[in-house]
C-alpha cells in the first residue's frame, strides 16, 4: 500500500480474512485425527464465518507500525482461536443459552454440551501452543513474543475477558452503576481487542510512543465495538446478524442502550471512534486500515 493508493475497506477486510482463514486451515489439525469429534467440533466453530476482526486488527496494527503481516500471523490466528472458544462457552445453556451463532447451530446444539465445552478448552489451549511454536515465530525476538503471550493471557483471563464475563453474568436482571457497565464491556470485549492491536505493534518492534498511541486506539475501538453490539442486539437485522435480536433485554443484560438509551449509546460509540482516530493522528497512510476499521466498527450493520 503506497501513499497514493486508496483502498476499499471491504476489499481489505476480505483479503485479510482470506489470509487468516488460509493460515487457520494450515495451523489446525484435520478432522481425521483421533478422536475425530473434537477436531470436527473445533473446525465447525472456527470456520463458521466470523469477520476475523481481532486477527485483522493485529495485522493492521503491525503494518501501521512499519511491520509485515507474515511474522504476526500465528499470533493473529491465536487471537481468533481464543475468541472462538469464548463464543462456544458463551452460547452454552449455563451462560447465554443461544441456539444459533452466525446463522448456524451453536456448537452445543450440534455436538452436545460436553463436546462443546471440550472444544472451547481445546481452542484456548491450542492458541498458546500456536504462539509458542518456535518454527513459526523464529523471526520474532523472544522477549517480545513473551510479552505478547503474557498480554494476551491477561486479556483472556480473570483480569480481562473472563472477569468481565463473570460480572456480566452476575449483573443480569440487576440495576447497576455506569462504572460496572464500563468494567464489563472494557474487559469482556475490549481487553482482547486492545490486546490484538498491542500485539501487532509489539511484534512489529515499534517504539514506546507509537505503542502507547496504538494501545489507546485499541481501548477506544474495543469499547465502541461492544456498544455497537449492544445497539445491534436491539435494532439489528437478525438475517444479517445470523442470530436473534432482543436477547439482551430478555435476559436482563447490562447494556449501554438499557442504561443510557439508543441515542446516547450511538453518541458514545461515535465519541470513542473519534478518540481512536485521534490517537493515531500522527501515523502515516499505513494506518489507514485502522482508521477505516474504527469507522466500520461503529457503523456496521452486523
Amino acid at each position: 500500500m503506497s501513499p497514493n493508493h486508496s483502498i476499499s475497506l471491504s476489499a481489505y477486510l476480505e483479503e485479510r480474512k482470506k489470509i487468516t482463514d488460509d493460515a487457520l486451515e494450515r495451523y489446525l489439525p484435520p478432522e481425521e485425527n483421533y478422536p475425530p469429534v473434537i477436531f470436527k467440533a473445533v473446525r465447525y466453530s472456527v470456520f463458521a464465518g466470523g469477520k476475523r476482526i481481532r486477527p485483522i486488527l493485529c495485522m493492521a496494527s503491525a503494518e501501521a507500525a512499519g511491520g509485515n503481516v507474515e511474522p504476526v500471523l500465528p499470533v493473529a490466528c491465536a487471537l481468533e482461536l481464543i475468541h472462538t472458544y469464548s463464543l462456544i462457552h458463551d452460547d452454552l445453556p449455563a451462560i447465554d443459552d443461544d441456539d444459533y451463532r452466525r446463522g448456524r447451530l451453536t456448537s452445543h446444539k450440534l455436538f452436545g454440551e460436553d463436546i462443546a465445552i471440550l472444544a472451547g478448552d481445546a481452542l484456548l489451549t491450542e492458541a498458546f501452543r500456536l504462539m509458542s511454536e518456535i518454527r513459526l515465530m523464529e523471526k520474532i525476538a523472544p522477549e517480545r513474543l513473551l510479552a505478547v503471550i503474557r498480554d494476551i493471557a491477561e486479556a483472556a483471563g480473570y483480569f480481562g475477558m473472563v472477569g468481565g464475563q463473570v460480572v456480566d453474568v452476575q449483573s443480569e436482571g440487576k440495576t447497576v452503576e455506569s462504572e460496572v457497565l464500563h468494567y464489563i464491556h472494557t474487559r469482556k470485549t475490549g481487553a482482547m481487542i486492545t490486546a490484538a492491536v498491542k500485539a501487532g505493534a509489539i511484534l512489529a518492534n515499534t517504539g514506546e510512543v507509537e505503542l502507547n498511541a496504538l494501545v489507546s486506539y485499541g481501548r477506544n475501538v474495543g469499547l465502541a465495538f461492544q456498544i455497537a453490539d449492544d445497539i445491534l442486539n436491539v435494532e439489528g437485522d437478525p438475517t444479517l446478524l445470523g442470530k436473534g435480536t432482543g436477547s439482551d433485554a430478555k435476559r436482563g443484560k447490562v447494556t449501554y442502550p438499557a442504561l443510557m438509551g439508543l441515542e446516547a449509546s450511538r453518541k458514545k460509540a461515535g465519541e470513542l471512534m473519534e478518540s481512536a482516530l485521534f490517537a493515531i493522528t500522527h501515523f502515516d497512510y499505513r494506518a489507514d486500515p485502522l482508521r477505516m476499521i474504527a469507522k466500520y466498527i461503529v457503523e456496521r450493520k452486523f
